[in-house]
């Protein structure tokens, strides 16, 4: 494991600001590196030593990992302390399945509740990551999904339901960390699929209003990265 220290990097934070604490600033950060691979699934999370690492003391360190136990990316092992959590196929088809039922829901309400200021943010959203998608010097592979993110999350801000939001936001971490844990892969299949005709065609279909349409793309588009990782990997 590095020994790299890990200053916080603000754009880890979904509410694009600053952390409020230092819990906080240690949390979004062991989370940014549980999510990219940088801390590897199924490792051991010494307190003695990533305290140093993150530069904070133990008693938040031990906070921060206590909230990523709660967005199931790390595990607490009684007095052993923590792991970062594993990953298989059963589980990203249970992340795939179950994001697939709470956010296909979403958007079809989204879609038929949403209004003018729903809309206008669902444009800007797709209009910025389709300028990430085009871009002719290749693209930033964060950027494209901080940008991924805000466009499904605009999809679903005409839904009224919290829960789903935090549950959703939960699964889409989760979807990321399958991303990038196997990005060589799914780069290396890259050909096979248009990331960005899937993401037109979700957009188009719920800026006409029509929610089954949308679904559709929607489920689609999701599963296809389950599928690739599924014929491809090494994952059990």
């Amino acid at each position: 494991m590095s020994t790299q220290k890990h200053p916080i990097d603000p754009s880890l934070s979904s509410e694009s600001t600053a952390p409020r604490t230092l819990a906080e600033r240690a949390y979004l950060s062991l989370r940014h590196d549980v999510v990219c691979g940088k801390l590897a699934p199924g490792e051991r999370l010494r307190v003695e030593h990533l305290k140093d690492q993150y530069e904070v003391g133990a008693g938040t360190l031990r906070e921060a990992l206590s909230l990523l136990v709660s967005d199931a990316l790390v595990t607490a092992e009684g007095q052993r302390g923590f792991r970062v959590a594993p990953i298989s196929l059963g589980d990203l088809e249970d992340v795939t399945n179950t994001r697939v039922m709470l956010e296909t829901e979403a958007l079809r309400q989204s879609i038929r509740h949403g209004d003018s200021q729903w809309e206008a943010a669902l444009v800007a959203s797709y209009q910025q990551l389709t300028q990430t998608e085009s871009d002719p010097n290749g693209t930033d592979p964060g950027l494209w999904e901080c940008r991924n993110k805000s466009f499904h999350a605009a999809l679903n801000a005409g839904f009224d339901s919290n829960w789903s939001k935090y549950f959703l936001d939960i699964l889409y971490r989760h979807a990321e960390r399958y991303r990038n844990i196997n990005w060589r892969l799914t780069a290396a299949h890259a050909s096979d699929r248009d990331v960005h005709r899937e993401h037109e065609d979700i957009f188009r279909a719920a800026l006409a209003r029509q929610d089954s349409r949308a679904a559709l793309a929607l489920e689609s588009h999701i599963r296809l990265t389950h599928d690739i990782v599924k014929q491809f990997t090494q994952l059990v």
